[in-house]
């Protein structure tokens, strides 16, 4: 990513850049210059929120004594069976940092989607707890650079995610009953993006249970160029003993059968060894939530981020892992357990539609 577009790492946070910075939250609906906290105690809602399409729920009663600048509209909320806009603005230009915080219950239930320059399917479809590294309603703090979750319950994205002449974000609400409390913060800059800059893309699937003797899919049925820059996983085991002697495998520009790519075991690929033995959140690899007391039912998660070492590929992309146990006489046992995951990677527009997500039902955490 160019300076120019807007990303600084912190060997270039002193280098000066046209960019100029922005920051979307209820307050400010567009990100726009000099219109931060503008919201008016009053029952008529602001133009830009009309506009925007987001639900006027009224000012919040704490300002009722002083008015505009003194935090008057600080969240929104979601109406059941909705979808509504947060971030709706022309490019060029750079997300840079996504904050966000609502409910561990509605984890599964609210779906993040964001679309570039124009794009009618989405580059980014996950239900918000999973894209965030929180895949079962629980929160857990990660650490990782990419994703930093914080007490108590604070999901910060630091992918950058360029656009060039627009970035659409929208969360849908699956639940029953409306969500208020819906908390929020998008800062962008606007300035040219390079050439060689390609879009953010991120797909959650879930498969319960896996079927016997096949390798779960992370990722398929991707064209294009581009680089593979992470994956997390919301592993539950429904087997007693160890559950991760399974490979990662990369299958890169038209692998059939054997992958380019072949790890050594779960717990490997996530940067651990030995049934990782404890908890642990890295900036690059995690075992953040989890037991290894190997009894059936327990909830794992995993991420492992590429960002030091992308995977590369010309055309096209496959990401499986295999699910993995014991049996007696120390043989493999092909795991039938309940996993679902989010693949994260950069590439070239246009993308395959991604195939339809299930319903609540179907991903729902009991």
């Amino acid at each position: 990513m160019s300076t120019e577009s807007g990303f600084c790492s912190l060997g270039s946070i002193s280098r000066m850049s046209k960019s100029v910075s922005r920051s979307i939250t209820a307050e400010n609906v567009y990100g726009e210059k000099g219109r931060g906290g503008m919201a008016e105690v009053s029952a008529t809602p602001q133009p830009d929120v009309v506009k925007i399409g987001q639900q006027w729920a009224g000012p919040n009663p704490c300002a009722r004594d002083l008015g505009p600048t003194w935090k008057v509209r600080p969240c929104i909320t979601l109406p059941r069976g909705s979808t509504t806009t947060l971030m709706d603005v022309a490019g060029p230009g750079v997300i840079q940092h996504i904050w966000i915080t609502v409910d561990a219950k509605r984890f599964r239930d609210l779906i993040l989607r964001m679309y570039w320059d124009g794009e009618t399917e989405p580059s980014v479809e996950s239900p918000i707890g999973d894209l965030f590294c929180n895949g079962w309603k629980t929160r857990t703090n990660i650490l990782a650079l990419p994703i930093n979750v914080n007490p108590a319950g604070a999901l910060n994205c630091y992918f950058p995610m360029p656009f060039r002449k627009q970035a659409r974000i929208t969360v849908e609400n699956r639940a029953p009953e409306d969500q208020g409390g819906f908390f929020y913060s998008i800062t962008y800059a606007l300035g040219d993006v390079d050439s060689q800059d390609a879009y953010f893309h991120a797909r959650f699937r879930r498969t319960n249970p896996l079927p016997y003797q096949e390798d779960y899919v992370i990722l398929d049925d991707v064209q294009g160029r581009g680089q593979y820059a992470g994956t997390y996983m919301a592993w539950q085991q429904n087997s007693s003993g160890w559950w991760g002697e399974g490979e990662i495998k990369m299958f890169i520009d038209g692998d059939k059968e054997f992958p380019t790519i072949c790890g050594t075991g779960t717990e490997d690929y996530f940067g651990g060894a030995w049934c990782f033995g404890q908890n642990f959140s890295a900036p690059f690899l995690g075992y953040p939530l989890g037991s290894c007391d190997g009894r059936p039912g327990n909830r794992h998660g995993l991420y492992r981020f590429h960002i030091m070492d992308p995977i590369r590929f010309a055309g096209d992309i496959k990401v499986t892992m295999q699910a993995i146990g014991w049996r007696s006489e120390g043989r493999y046992l092909p795991l039938q357990d309940d996993i679902a995951s989010v693949a994260y990677w950069y590439q070239t527009e246009p993308h395959r539609p991604f195939p339809e997500l299930p319903d609540r039902d179907y991903l729902e955490v009991i």
